[in-house]
């Protein structure tokens, strides 16, 4: 590149060519000795400013300065704010406050709870647990109430009351809830603190309106009570089967046969969701499908209460006993497992396993009360001789009875 400009400086500067020149001179060398020289020097003259611009621009380029922040940013590690508590400092939720908010167009509400943490910030997290009550339990890392943050009551639409404790150096947060919230119902989060707006750092919670529970009202006793009584797998499910070869859904459609002898004596109306040994959505049909056209009965005849018998089986043949399931979606589920539970445990002697809370679909997406019973361990020999036994199978439905009319008469006293 730099030949190339020298070339064409030195044209411009000399209209007829450098060339044409050069052929004269070898020509006539006298006449042309003193312009000639002048052309030389001008020449080398030209050359040697033309080689030390060239010189510049070819030298390697220099270093570039080192970039420099505007302003100096804190390190900050996923999941951080950038704001800084110190290490190891405890810091103090100072202030409470709560808001309900219905949507004007939807109608849909929400509860929502704002704390404000002296000196943020802070890592908060939610889970909803189902025992002993439906809670979410908030936990706020770092912290301890303050002496300003009192329990909070409410009235039970949304949540029924807030209390906070302290778990080591985390505070809890724990909100009593009427039913179970699912995952998408409830909403844990942090803002900054904002210095302009005077806000410190805050940990939100908002918790929406569960779906509407339908409106219960019991009266006493098992006359003109609607229940559904699920016999556990069937068909082409045999459900767990025993040592000896003996299936769940044999002792389960035996049990609920003789339930349902039972309550029509007493005056109830019965819905069964099989009454043979055949599946109730289809044979090969999705476990989700079964377990569906099972509710679907006891929904589309708008059963009081749904009761499924099971059989319950585990690896280790020595454990035994009798437990009852439940889902707390409306204010009866507990209730009814536990009345349920106290009745078979009465009837049949056996280990009790206590009404525990479950997820089980049946109990979950029925609309009325619902329990899940595990009368015994098929997988124990000597439980599983008893399921197979008459007797003991009468046992346990006079047990389920005993316990249907227990919760009917608890359940008035709701009204």
């Amino acid at each position: 590149m730099s030949h190339m400009f020298c070339f064409l400086i030195i044209s411009d500067f000399s209209p007829a060519g450098i060339l044409t020149k050069k052929t004269k001179l070898y020509k006539d060398t006298s006449r042309l000795e003193v312009p000639l020289l002048r052309k030389i020097v001008l020449f080398l003259v030209l050359t040697l400013l033309i080689s030390a611009w060239s010189g510049v621009y070819a030298a390697p380029a220099p270093a570039a300065p080192q970039a420099k922040p505007v302003i100096d940013l804190p390190q900050i590690n996923s999941g951080q704010s950038t704001e800084s508590a110190g290490a190891n400092q405890l810091l103090e939720l100072s202030k409470v406050r709560w808001a309900n908010h219905t949507e004007a167009v939807t109608g849909a509400a929400k509860l929502r709870l704002v704390m404000d943490v002296s000196g943020g910030p802070v890592e908060a997290s939610g889970v909803v647990v189902a025992t002993p009550t439906p809670r979410l339990v908030v936990t706020i890392k770092g912290t301890t109430p303050g002496k300003s943050v009192e329990n909070i009551n409410f009235d039970g639409k949304i949540a029924e009351k807030v209390t906070f404790d302290t778990s080591g150096q985390d505070t809890q947060v724990i909100v009593d809830l009427p039913v179970m919230l699912e995952d998408g119902d409830y909403r844990v989060f942090t803002l900054r603190s904002d210095a302009q707006a005077n806000k410190p750092f805050r940990v939100v919670v908002d918790i929406n309106k569960p779906a509407p529970v339908f409106d219960f009202s019991f009266t006493p006793g098992l006359k003109n009570k609607v229940i559904a009584i699920d016999p556990g797998h069937g068909g082409s499910d045999p459900g767990a089967i025993g040592p000896s070869g003996y299936q769940e859904k044999t002792a389960t459609l035996a049990v609920a046969q003789n339930v349902k002898n039972l309550l029509e004596k007493a005056g109830a109306r019965v819905i069964m969701t099989r009454q043979d040994d055949r599946d109730v959505y289809g044979p090969n049909a999705t476990a989700v499908d079964e377990l569906k056209a099972r509710t679907t009965v006891a929904d589309s005849r708008k059963a009081d209460v749904f009761i499924s018998i099971h059989a319950n089986s585990f690896t280790d043949r020595a454990v035994g006993g009798t437990a009852t399931y439940y889902y707390q979606k409306t204010r009866y589920d507990a209730m009814l497992a536990r009345a349920l539970q106290t009745g078979l445990i009465e009837a049949g002697k056996l280990q009790d396993r206590r009404a525990n809370p479950a997820n089980f679909y049946v109990i979950k997406r029925t609309r009325m009360p619902a329990a899940l019973v595990e009368l015994a361990f098929i997988s124990n020999p000597d439980e599983e001789k008893l399921l197979s036994s008459p007797e003991f199978q009468q046992k346990m439905s006079l047990g389920i009875v005993r316990g249907l009319e227990r919760f009917f008469d608890q359940a008035a006293k709701l009204n």
